[in-house]
């Protein structure tokens, strides 16, 4: 389960947008569905994401923050000696839903544009 303490703590303040977005990076990439929101490639990357916030809302069980996340995929080739597929990284983006509990930070994600 994801928890979002630090952005919960910093709700309401100016500093919210920046703690949730170094949050958010800092996150362990497989807890996210990225391999869901794939649109030009076959496999998600296991490295970093960078996060821009697109909306954020108070709602009543607490708040939702609206990201682009943008991060790497590759084409998986056959694994064939001979196979002429070359492993190089392309850019991937997708939106992602964060809705943050109000008591306890944790925090359900939602792939939006699946």
């Amino acid at each position: 389960m994801i928890k979002l303490a630090n952005a919960l703590a910093a709700w309401g303040s100016p500093d919210f947008e920046t703690t949730l977005k170094a949050e958010l990076k800092g996150l362990d990439t497989a807890q996210l569905p990225l391999q869901q929101g794939l649109s030009h490639t076959s496999y998600a990357c296991d490295g970093g994401i960078d996060v821009v916030i697109l909306t954020v809302t108070e709602i009543p069980s607490g708040i939702r923050a609206k990201a682009g996340i943008f991060y790497s995929g590759i084409i998986a080739g056959s694994c064939c000696a001979d196979d002429p597929t070359p492993i190089s990284e392309q850019a991937e983006y997708c939106e992602l839903q964060f809705d943050i509990d109000r008591r306890t930070a944790e925090t359900t994600v939602t792939l939006l544009n699946a």
